[in-house]
């Protein structure tokens, strides 16, 4: 990249079902002149996430909307180039919402130092030591509450957060099935993760499958997906079961409304707790989900895998593998060299 010139997606008009190249515009523009407190970062890795697909819509969401003509927002992986900020000196290497952007500037408002530690690969903070590592952790963990002997079904089971969870589950004594759309994906689940089971939702009967390897029911589910897969595990929960509501990622491009679950009255009969979160709502308890999910990677009771596109240019034609399922793991644009 020329040095002097920060390239970025600008949101150029709100996508309408699938996101398209064109929803963006490519832009070039000199680097900023810093201000005293401000900080240059480069960015090394853009995470991309279904989350992103919410902030390009109008509705409300837990962040407000992008709105048309702004750099798009993305949550990134990159190192201090430039410094007038004694907080945060040049070399540093720091995480935060960097944007789909090769520089950004900023005050350091928001933006986290990273760890030394060269053990751990930086793409590792993006995913098992970043959100999807700490949105696994406590949505399982404090909203889940699995107990040992527990049956957990996770939807999208083979994505970057589902994939660990399956293993927390395992962590903590439950029987764990997946649910993931290739045959591929579920081979992986249950050989290489430890899921008791995988259905793979493109060829099997969601709810026959349950059946066959949930035969005590379903005692925990955390939901990234839901449409019909959420409505054949209603129809399966256990009494006190509890739903964890994580994503609806079926969902996310419709241009229609989704109707919803046709077994919901199991909530009521089941005296079932269904309850949505945000992983910002634990951001404040974020050492003691890295502190555990560390220490479970140190002693192999955990693996992550990473799915790396070269290129900022490739942002928005890649992020559509978080929807058509051709992703491999967690989602990461590499914008420049470590």
């Amino acid at each position: 990249m020329a040095v002097n010139v920060n390239r970025q997606w600008r949101l150029a008009e709100r996508p309408v079902g699938m996101i398209a190249p064109s929803n963006f515009k490519w832009s070039q523009e000199p680097l900023p002149t810093l201000e005293e407190g401000q900080i240059l970062v480069r960015n090394i890795y853009l995470s991309l996430d279904p989350t992103n697909r919410g902030w390009l819509g109008e509705g409300e969401n837990y962040l407000p909307p992008v709105d048309t003509g702004e750099v798009m927002r993305g949550f990134g992986v990159g190192v201090v180039e430039q410094s007038r900020n004694v907080n945060f000196p040049e070399g540093t290497l720091v995480e935060g919402f960097l944007g789909w952007q090769d520089y950004a500037l900023l005050d350091g408002t928001n933006l986290h130092k990273l760890p030394s530690n060269p053990s751990m690969p930086l793409t590792a903070y993006l995913g098992l030591l970043g959100f999807i590592g700490m949105t696994a952790y406590f949505g399982l963990l404090h909203i889940g509450k699995p107990k040992v002997g527990e049956t957990l079904v996770v939807s999208g089971a083979a994505g970057a957060v589902g994939s660990l969870v399956g293993q927390i589950g395992k962590i903590m004594g439950c029987r764990v099935v997946g649910i993931a759309g290739s045959e591929e994906k579920c081979r992986w689940l249950k050989e290489e993760l430890g899921f008791d089971a995988a259905i793979n939702y493109k060829t099997e009967s969601v709810l026959e499958s349950l059946q066959q390897h949930c035969p005590s029911g379903i005692d925990v589910y955390f939901e990234n997906v839901g449409g019909e897969i959420l409505d054949a595990v209603l129809k399966l929960i256990n009494l006190k079961a509890r739903i964890v509501l994580c994503g609806l990622i079926s969902q996310y491009n419709a241009t229609q409304p989704v109707p919803g679950p046709y077994n919901f009255i199991n909530i009521i009969t089941k005296r079932a707790k269904v309850e949505g979160f945000i992983v910002l709502d634990y951001f404040n308890r974020t050492q003691e989900a890295l502190s555990n999910l560390s220490e479970w990677y140190a002693q192999g009771k955990i693996k992550y895998r990473v799915d790396v596109i070269d290129g900022l240019e490739n942002a928005p034609r890649t992020i559509n593998k978080l929807f058509n399922g051709t992703n491999q793991g967690k989602l990461i644009i590499k914008i420049s060299d470590e």
